[in-house]
């Protein structure tokens, strides 16, 4: 697929670290230029230092908080005004602690919903023009696995993550005449800071080891390991290709065949 995205401009939300940073380094390996957008300015700018510039490509960053959804705009209108706009839209951002659903407080689900399916909303709006006036246009959304099959013990990341896929596959519907696809990235259990912390907050509440919850978990998975970044990017990168110009409204799960439903 090398190429296959040149002269294509991604912007890549949760750039600095796991999923994000994996799938902005796939991208640009196609020759797509990356802007990347999270909090952490220094993760930002080492990430975008290392991203390969096959094609010449100037990679650039944005720092912003996917809650603040004012400044967001802001931030992006600013970025499209620069660059003249956005072919592919990676909706990605961190998922929220553990904890079981009765006991979760309202001003959670406020937070989170406005991180993930109003801060997709707002970054839509801004592009879709830019997208349907060069003819191309791809928005992921990075979710989970739960959208199919809800996790124990996460009860708002199941709740915000399931409104986050009927979004996208009412989306995918409204866009279609211009030829613009929405699609989901389901990733199973992948060795992110985000799954280390949820074995190292399971461990301490059970007494076990983190070795011990992370085998555990890993005996739930037929391919028995957890999924690096790069292989969920390897998804992200294909549903971002050309060659994926007839997919569209699908939830795809990259989870190493853990889930049981079709």
């Amino acid at each position: 697929m090398v190429e296959e995205l040149k002269d294509r401009h991604a912007l890549v939300c949760g750039g600095s670290e796991g999923i994000g940073k994996a799938a902005a380094t796939a991208l640009a390996h196609m020759g797509c230029t990356v802007t990347l957008l999270a909090r952490d300015k220094e993760r930002l700018l080492a990430v975008r230092d290392a991203l390969p510039a096959l094609s010449g490509q100037k990679h650039r960053c944005i720092v912003a908080d996917m809650e603040d959804l004012m400044a967001l705009k802001e931030s992006v209108l600013d970025a499209v005004a620069k660059t003249g706009g956005f072919h592919v839209l990676l909706n990605n951002s961190g998922g929220p602690s553990a904890g079981p659903l009765i006991h979760e407080p309202i001003d959670k689900f406020e937070s989170v919903f406005r991180q993930h399916v109003l801060s997709a909303q707002t970054l839509t709006q801004l592009l879709l023009d830019g997208m349907i006036a060069s003819g191309y246009g791809r928005i992921i959304n990075v979710i989970s696995t739960s959208v199919k099959a809800p996790l124990p013990n996460l009860g708002v990341s199941n709740t915000v993550r399931g409104a986050m896929s009927s979004w996208a596959k009412t989306l995918a519907g409204e866009v279609a005449p211009w030829g613009i696809t929405v699609n989901n990235v389901l990733p199973g259990a992948t060795d992110t800071a985000r799954l280390r912390n949820l074995i190292a907050s399971k461990a301490l509440k059970t007494g076990r080891t983190e070795e011990q919850v992370a085998q555990e978990m890993q005996e739930e998975i037929p391919l028995g390991r957890f999924a690096q970044p790069e292989e969920v990017a390897h998804a992200i990168a294909f549903l971002a290709s050309p060659r994926a110009a007839y997919i569209s409204g699908i939830n795809l799960p990259v989870d190493g065949g853990r889930l049981k439903n079709l």
